[in-house]
């Protein structure tokens, strides 16, 4: 028993030598990092050995190892001396998190209903798409809001329903996406939580109405 300790000692101080000359290295060879890196993990094997002698402790499935000589299978770094460190790398040994991402489209949609709702209370008319006309129709809301975000569509209906990409479902749809109803003969803009703005109807005014899937013949995305 005294004599594996003494081993295990002896063992111990080697590493810590190994590991002080491995960090004041400022440059080395690919043949010196090799060698290293295999007298590192046979002195590693030496101490485990030792350590299960003096203990009666299988050590066979514990690797102790100087941080970056992984052993076959283990991803994380368990420097010697009794102090177990892990940290998730990639291949290059530098952490990493995903890249924060932001939705152009979903903002300018945003920006799209609050435009449509400028027109709230305004008389529905026939062919009408300013308000020089006196009014606006279902089409003639979308077209002039979406004109003034730059965004040049058809002026009917039927032909702003084939404009953009399809989407499934109000529970896939956000704002600003053009929500298509009986066919292609009407339309509005959606706003979210199962409600859209639109012009209606002669009588009635631009509007917010609610709305489900049972109601909408097809849902089209403008702003990618």
């Amino acid at each position: 028993m005294t004599e594996a300790l003494t081993r295990v000692g002896e063992i111990r101080t080697q590493i810590a030598t190994l590991q002080d000359v491995a960090a004041g290295r400022t440059t080395a060879t690919a043949g010196t990092a090799t060698a290293t890196s295999a007298a590192t993990q046979q002195n590693a094997t030496q101490f485990a050995s030792a350590l299960a002698a003096a203990t009666g402790t299988d050590l066979t499935n514990l690797t102790a190892q100087l941080p970056g000589t992984p052993a076959p299978g283990v991803t994380t770094t368990q420097p010697l001396g009794g102090v177990v460190g892990a940290a998730t790398t990639t291949g290059t040994g530098t952490a990493t998190s995903a890249p924060a991402s932001t939705d152009a489209g979903a903002a300018k949609g945003q920006q799209i209903v609050e435009t449509a709702k400028e027109y709230l209370g305004t008389p529905y008319v026939w062919g009408g798409e300013s308000l020089a006309e006196g009014g606006l129709d279902c089409s003639g809301l979308v077209h002039l809001t979406y004109s003034r975000h730059g965004i040049d569509l058809p002026r009917v209906a039927r032909d702003q329903m084939r404009e953009g990409t399809t989407i499934g479902s109000l529970a896939e749809a956000r704002a600003g996406d053009l929500i298509i109803q009986r066919g292609g003969k009407h339309v509005g803009i959606y706003l979210g939580d199962g409600q859209m703005i639109h012009s209606p109807r002669p009588g009635k005014t631009v509007e917010i109405a609610s709305i489900t899937d049972d109601r909408v013949t097809t849902i089209r995305r403008i702003l990618d």
